[in-house]
């Protein structure tokens, strides 16, 4: 008897060593659960930027190690800090963990705010932020109502709606939120202004300006933006949304007698189609029709824009002084 309790002892400490000796291997539900992270952020992360690399059933479901999982957590806390998970994500844990524990917390965005101008309340942005990334349409209603009763109208899309889109494109771009939490956003921004934004007394002489993306551009927030500011500008806009085919934005803009047409091109930045709807548009406008291209992937096209004679802008800012420029009458 004596023997057989020692034999079970045995057994049952060699069971225990052997089973922490074995890497315990964890489902994408679990992975989740103990990293903070989304399974569709797991997913999307692995995908583009080979964060981590799970072992598979022979089913096809993903097995997470113990090791992976608190990778996955590291990155979350690091992106959470501000870094960019296109940067980060193939850094050794060692390092990621020296980058977690110099970031600590997460900073607050900054907006640099010229000397003498009306200052953005503290937390404004975040709070943007904060209710686009919940889809909470009040919360970010209240945010742009704040920041506009404290800098007025259009420094709002300046120092408020323009860093919000580019934080909600690279929060997409790392598999944070989906396309869903842009249209939403989207649809906020352009109900907000057009409840807040007085347009000029338009009449027979007010200058038209067609906004929209080409073809392939399903990224919206640029071209609200563009609207909005062409508005506050005494512009009398006509705006076709995203993803219009070359003839509808020349078409729109010959009826409208349109001054200018402006395009907003976000991603992708490498579309092979697209150079061929610029210069179909370019033929199809009349030549005395100024074509104005901005957006984050703009940059990426500038050889196809030189060539068909198109004005380039980096920055809202600067789409303001062209527009400017631009409503004083030809001649």
């Amino acid at each position: 008897m004596n023997y057989l309790i020692v034999i079970i002892c045995a057994v049952s400490i060699y069971c225990l060593l052997f089973i922490s000796m074995v890497d315990l291997q964890h489902s994408i539900k679990v992975a989740s659960q103990l990293s903070g992270l989304s399974p569709h952020v797991i997913r999307v992360w692995e995908r583009r930027y080979d964060a981590v690399s799970p072992d598979r059933t022979d089913t096809n479901r993903r097995l997470y190690s113990e090791e992976e999982i608190e990778r996955l957590r590291l990155l979350r806390r690091v992106t959470d800090a501000g870094h960019s998970i296109s940067n980060v994500a193939r850094l050794p844990v060692e390092v990621l963990r020296k980058l977690a524990e110099q970031s600590g917390g997460t900073p607050a965005i900054e907006t640099p705010v010229r000397r003498g101008s009306p200052a953005l309340p503290d937390g404004v942005l975040d709070q943007a932020v904060r209710a686009a990334v919940t889809l909470n349409g009040q919360e970010l209603e209240e945010a742009f109502s704040k920041a506009a009763i404290a800098i007025g109208h259009q420094a709002l899309l300046e120092k408020v709606i323009a860093p919000l889109a580019v934080k909600l494109g690279d929060l997409w771009r790392e598999g944070m939120i989906t396309a869903a939490h842009e249209h939403f956003a989207s649809a906020v921004i352009r109900n907000f202004l057009a409840r807040h934004y007085k347009p000029y007394g338009l009449n027979g002489n007010t200058p038209a300006i067609v906004v929209a993306t080409p073809s392939g551009q399903l990224h919206e927030l640029g071209a609200v933006m563009v609207a909005a500011a062409a508005n506050s500008m005494g512009w009398r806009v006509v705006y076709l949304s995203t993803g219009m085919p070359a003839a509808e934005i020349a078409g729109a803009a010959i009826q409208n007698q349109a001054r200018v047409v402006a395009l907003s091109i976000v991603f992708p930045g490498d579309d092979p189609n697209l150079q061929g709807e610029l210069e179909y548009l370019r033929k199809l406008l009349p030549p005395h029709v100024k074509l104005i291209v901005g957006g984050r992937a703009a940059e990426s096209y500038r050889g196809a824009l030189t060539r068909i004679g198109a004005e380039y802008v980096a920055e809202l800012r600067q789409f303001y002084s062209v527009l400017e420029r631009l409503r004083l009458p030809p001649g």
